[in-house]
């Protein structure tokens, strides 16, 4: 298998309101693929997509049930610590949860995190250890 992730696949409450959340909030672009059934998001070479959360559980075959930490979070990385602060005054002005303001971190980075609307948390993060290409990309120097 290669290693790679296409797809990062986000079971949503709402299909509509979620989309409208990180058109309006995050300010992405949904994808021409989209549809009513489904939202594409184009990021830095792979796709968020939004799906309902009761349609994913069916076709993965689990149980729809669950509640509290999911036990993964997504990043969102910074080249600076000023970007950190701006994305997130950005996010908090466009009523956006804010989880955690930003502060230093005990691995040398410096980090906030936020919420979407069915609480999947995102980390904002500038990471001195992790370069990004000019596209967003993590690089390995």
């Amino acid at each position: 298998m290669e290693q790679r992730l296409t797809i990062i696949g986000l079971g949503v409450k709402d299909l509509e309101t979620a989309t409208k959340f990180y058109e309006e909030k995050f300010g992405w672009k949904k994808m021409p693929s989209s549809n009513d059934s489904i939202s594409f998001f184009q990021l830095n070479g792979i796709l968020l997509s939004l799906y309902p959360s009761d349609k994913l559980a069916e076709d993965a075959t689990v149980n729809p049930e669950g509640s509290g930490f999911k036990k993964f979070s997504l990043a969102y990385n910074t080249r600076t610590k000023q970007e950190v602060d701006d994305v997130i005054n950005e996010l908090e002005a466009k009523g956006v949860t804010i989880v955690k303001r930003p502060e230093e971190v005990f691995w040398g980075g410096y980090s906030s995190y936020v919420a979407d609307m069915d609480d999947n948390l995102w980390e904002i993060a500038f990471n001195p250890f992790l370069p990004l290409d000019e596209k967003g990309n993590a690089i390995d120097e």
